[in-house]
């Protein structure tokens, strides 16, 4: 895109025409007369290169003046550009992963196929942010550390089983610590750890507030999500004379106390009883934990004026040189 930074000079080019006007004016009124009685000769005559040019420095003198009348209104060309800022959020989702998370109370999925789909869903939906994810069932594992490359971390939560009965359990408070450990390092100004179970904390050397006193000191929020119907819920049992069967199972949650981490930490607490209501919580968080970011816009600008000054001072110089040499004219 192209502009004149001071337009008010382009008025400056009437006085072409005006010069143009004089120069005619002064042709019609030069030169001197000599009688011949016969001028029928000269009319064969062809003219020289020289004559046919004769006006040409008059030309070059007119396109100098344009070239710094539009030198002085300076012409510029303009660029925009955009710089964009980002303050990402770091999350950490910790996902329970005990045998009750087999429990097929969100229909058609059992607990942990549901979470992990709408987990994936959560992952999907977010831009510019680090995410990590921590598992939990007896003991903790870091599934993926922080990471902004989310076709490993999707990987890695499609790989995310029931924990077997050597480390089968609820260790809330293992979980929260080692989500914790991921993101006490962390520049970023908003650090979430997005907690999921469906039980009761009954493993584990650290108990749940004291993970979430700690994840306060850290600057650490924890949203904390109580996962499973109310009453009892179907559970599988595989029998190895009947093959696979189903038994009602009690749903306990310790409500308390994830209402209790949540509010330490400066967090919310959410019970999902079914998949669509669980889908509902991610995106209420995902909401409440938006990336920040500032777009500046700006206009470069490319001066262009020395282009024509050099080009006007170019042409006047030719006009001197032919006026005085080629173009010299005998008084």
């Amino acid at each position: 895109m192209y502009r004149f930074a001071d337009p008010l000079y382009l008025i400056l080019l009437l006085i072409l025409p005006a010069m143009v006007w004089w120069y005619v004016r002064g042709l019609r009124g030069r030169g001197a007369k000599i009688r011949y009685s016969d001028v029928g000769l000269l009319k064969n005559l062809t003219p020289t290169l020289r004559q046919r040019l004769r006006h040409g420095v008059f030309v070059l003198r007119v396109l100098a003046v344009a070239a710094f009348i539009l030198a002085l209104a300076r012409p510029q060309s303009s660029s925009k550009e955009e710089e964009i800022s980002t303050e990402g959020v770091d999350i950490v989702l910790a996902m329970d992963v005990s045998s009750s998370m087999l429990a097929e109370d969100f229909k058609p999925n059992n607990r942990l196929t549901a979470a992990k789909v709408v987990a994936r869903e959560f992952i999907k939906g977010r831009k510019n942010d680090r995410l990590g994810m921590v598992v939990f069932a007896g003991e903790s594992f870091t599934q993926c550390p922080l990471t902004l490359d989310y076709g490993v971390l999707l990987e890695l939560l499609d790989q995310v089983k029931v924990a077997d009965k050597d480390w089968d359990g609820t260790a809330i408070g293992m979980g929260l610590v080692n989500a914790i450990d991921r993101l006490r390092d962390s520049k970023a100004k908003s650090k979430v750890i997005i907690l999921l179970t469906d039980g009761v904390n009954n493993r584990g050397q650290v108990d749940p507030i004291t993970a979430a006193r700690i994840a306060q000191a850290y600057g650490i929020k924890i949203y904390t999500i109580g996962a499973g119907t109310r009453g009892t819920a179907m559970y599988p049992v595989d029998d190895p004379v009947l093959g696979r069967r189903y038994v009602p199972m009690r749903v306990e949650i310790d409500e308390e106390v994830l209402k209790e981490i949540a509010r330490i930490t400066g967090g919310t607490y959410f019970r999902a009883t079914d998949s669509d209501k669980l889908r509902e919580i991610y995106k209420e968080i995902g909401e409440m934990e938006k990336t920040k970011i500032e777009v500046k816009e700006y206009t470069r600008y490319e001066e262009y004026f020395v282009y024509f000054v050099g080009f006007g001072l170019a042409l006047l110089l030719l006009e001197i040189i032919l006026a005085n040499t080629y173009f010299k004219k005998i008084p």
